[in-house]
């Protein structure tokens, strides 16, 4: 019997043997798929971390492109604004020469040596101008005896100063200058005493 024992001993060995390595390869497999798997989560998480990032400028760009196309809204609607408040700006400008045309013949028909009359229809034509252009925003500028300012002024020569409080203001205003909705759309010119 101790041969038959050693013979079923020996066939029970390699049995158990070819189970071992059978767990050996199991256990083998398992190590590399869960570093197959570690290498995958590492590799999802590398991922997910870059496309966080990606994310992150894509939502900086968003938020700085959307701040600009407002800032532009802003700026467009201020300028159209700026525009229909001076829209007839040019018009305006080009009937100042009337009204300077106007205002020299009043002031010559009020000199006592005049020998030309100022008629009623003129004055109503005079007044009637500018009162529709006082509605559109046009406002003269009062400089004479003002201090001189050279954003309102154009000062065209410097004479002696009659008196000491007359210096550094104009003494004569040669051309009146004008506002048109509080923007200067002509420098007075003025004679200024130094």
């Amino acid at each position: 019997m101790s041969k038959k024992q050693n013979t079923v001993d020996d066939k029970d060995q390699p049995v158990q043997d070819d189970a071992n390595i059978v767990d050996d390869k199991d256990q083998k497999a398992t190590e590399k798929k869960s570093k197959k798997k570690s290498k995958k989560s590492s590799a999802a998480q590398e991922e997910i971390e870059e496309l966080n990032i990606q994310v992150g400028e894509l939502k900086d760009k968003y938020l700085r492109l959307f701040a600009e196309f407002d800032n532009y809204k802003k700026r467009t609607s201020k300028e159209r604004i700026e525009l229909m408040k001076t829209a007839a700006q040019e018009t305006v400008v080009a009937l100042l020469p009337v009204l300077d045309d106007f205002d020299r013949a009043k002031k010559n028909a009020e000199d006592d040596n005049s020998t030309e009359p100022f008629s009623e229809g003129v004055m109503l034509v005079y007044n009637k101008l500018n009162s529709i252009l006082s509605q559109r925003g046009l406002k003269a500028m009062e400089s004479t005896n003002e201090a001189f300012d050279p954003e309102l002024h154009s000062a065209i020569t410097e004479i002696p100063a009659p008196t000491e409080e007359m210096k550094g203001k104009v003494i004569d205003t040669v051309e009146r200058g004008y506002l048109l909705k509080d923007k200067i759309i002509r420098h007075a010119k003025v004679v200024v005493g130094k």
